[in-house]
């Protein structure tokens, strides 16, 4: 059968932000919301869930490596990672949607990623009881991330320059909406449903290892010393940076030239983009709006 030929976005229009039950998204995220709702979760399976630009591609390739690097080597070397932990609510054609991919996982248990507020998550994670792993990442860092992100590539609504993108940010006029909705509203949940683990991106770089021992320990997982550390070696920043099957090279909607889908992977490069205005000014809109005093972020390590 002939696979759909995939050509360049560039002359393709760039989606619009609109407002969908209170929550900012583009049609790719929309389309095939029936299909989301009703996606039928499996006990075992294990839902990445993250704002973007939080550390979902680490994570997910983590957990990739931690279930099935002893499986045959050409998995990891010919199936990029997105298909292997499918993007839940992408509808993209000709690409198969995401819950397509997510029921052809023939891997036991399946990781599925999604970026959806904790409401629109389909009912079947919770009354199967699935794990969830939510990780999240300092609203200035977040911010950057999200900024060069949405430069590079297509598939996602033009960012304007970092001063409206910024603002925008503030206001929540983002795809899947407000981080402060999303990182608050994933921490509640986490309050009343015991099966979650909530992570912070900046814990992972300060100590991968740390970060990895704790996620086998919510998993049940008890890897040797040896695939302890080949997870370790593998997940560095550089070593994905470099390959092929994690840093979206063969994504036809990123235009890695503007800015590489793995650009920094630090915590503080927002100094190198806040002025002291905006700075001040975020802080004081971060104040009204992070109402939880339990819920902290670092800015720097």
């Amino acid at each position: 059968m002939n696979k759909p030929k995939i050509t360049s976005m560039e002359a393709r229009p760039r989606p619009e932000l609109f407002d969908f039950h209170g929550v900012g998204m583009i049609k790719e995220f929309t389309e095939n919301w029936d299909n989301i709702q009703n996606f039928k979760a499996r006990p075992d399976d294990i839902l990445i869930a993250t704002y973007p630009k939080a550390g979902t591609t680490w994570v997910s390739y983590i957990l990739d490596l931690l279930y099935f690097a002893h499986m045959s080597p050409d998995r990891q070397t010919s199936i990029p990672l997105h298909d292997r932990v499918p993007f839940l609510e992408l509808c993209e054609p000709p690409m198969p949607t995401g819950t397509d991919l997510a029921d052809k996982l023939p891997t036991t248990p399946r990781l599925i990623k999604t970026h959806l507020p904790v409401q629109f998550v389909p009912k079947s994670f919770w009354e199967q009881r699935c794990r969830v792993v939510y990780v999240a990442r300092n609203a200035k860092d977040n911010a950057v991330s999200y900024f060069h992100f949405e430069r590079m590539d297509s598939g996602m609504p033009e960012p304007g320059d970092w001063s409206t993108f910024l603002q925008n940010f503030m206001e929540g006029k983002m795809v899947f909406g407000s981080w402060y909705d999303h990182v608050n509203g994933w921490w509640e949940k986490k309050e009343t449903y015991s099966n979650f683990h909530y992570m912070f991106y900046e814990d992972l770089i300060e100590d991968c290892g740390r970060e990895i021992d704790r996620l086998c320990s919510f998993l049940g997982l008890s890897p040797s010393p040896e695939e302890k550390e080949r997870v370790k070696a593998s997940v560095t920043f550089d070593n994905m940076k470099r390959n092929k099957m994690t840093n979206y090279s063969t994504i036809y909607t990123m235009n890695q030239t503007t800015s590489p889908f793995m650009r920094k992977g630090k915590v503080g490069d927002w100094k190198n983009h806040f002025t002291v205005a905006q700075n001040e000014q975020f802080d004081e809109d971060y104040k009204q709006k992070m109402k939880n005093p339990d819920l902290k972020f670092r800015y720097e390590i």
